[in-house]
């Protein structure tokens, strides 16, 4: 088992409403290269999503539980598709059958994950994201950088964070975008 974070960021490490949905006076950054910058399988997560489960906060579940179900595109289909674990101390177990295979993460969300037998893929939910980092439980960082500072914003790694040694795996072009993929070094 592998936890998987995804995230669009910037040039300086800005993540913070890459699609303008939280009306950031600099948001939707990600979205101003077009929608085939961010649409389809950008972050290569390929059969990951076939035999994984994905990870939400309650902000994230929300907002993509607005947009998925209604696309029927083979990748949305996966998106769809994909178990859906939510963390969230507001919602009910009936607020997310409006996306299926939705579910509420039961406990400790780092005990939840660390008994997770599948791949745990996370997009966005930077507090989910700050808490596994602040466990040491992120085993790979998958980053769709984009050509834009903001200079402004919440940082996936922020200033006072933990100490973290990486590995390069791979880095490919995207559109306008690059895609990078770090796993936590040999310890």
């Amino acid at each position: 088992m592998s936890v998987i974070v995804i995230e669009f960021i910037t040039l300086d490490g800005i993540v913070s409403d890459p699609d303008g949905s939280a009306g950031t006076p600099l948001g939707g950054w990600a979205f101003r290269y077009g929608p085939e910058a961010v649409a389809g399988d950008k972050f290569r997560l390929g059969t990951t999503l076939d035999e994984g489960v994905l990870l939400l906060g309650r902000a994230t579940w929300q907002l993509f539980s607005r947009i998925w179900p209604g696309r029927d595109d083979p990748f949305s289909a996966r998106m769809n598709a994909v178990p859906k674990l939510v963390a969230s101390r507001t919602l009910s177990a009936d607020d997310t059958s409006a996306w299926g295979n939705s579910r509420l993460l039961e406990g400790d969300l780092a005990d939840a994950v660390e008994r997770e037998r599948r791949d745990v893929v996370v997009t966005g939910s930077l507090s989910v994201v700050d808490r596994l980092m602040a466990a040491d439980l992120v085993d790979e960082y998958r980053l769709l950088t984009f050509p834009t500072v903001l200079g402004t914003g919440r940082r996936l790694f922020p200033v006072d964070g933990r100490h973290a040694e990486l590995e390069c795996l791979a880095a490919e072009r995207v559109g306008a975008a690059v895609l990078t993929r770090h796993r936590r070094a040999a310890r």
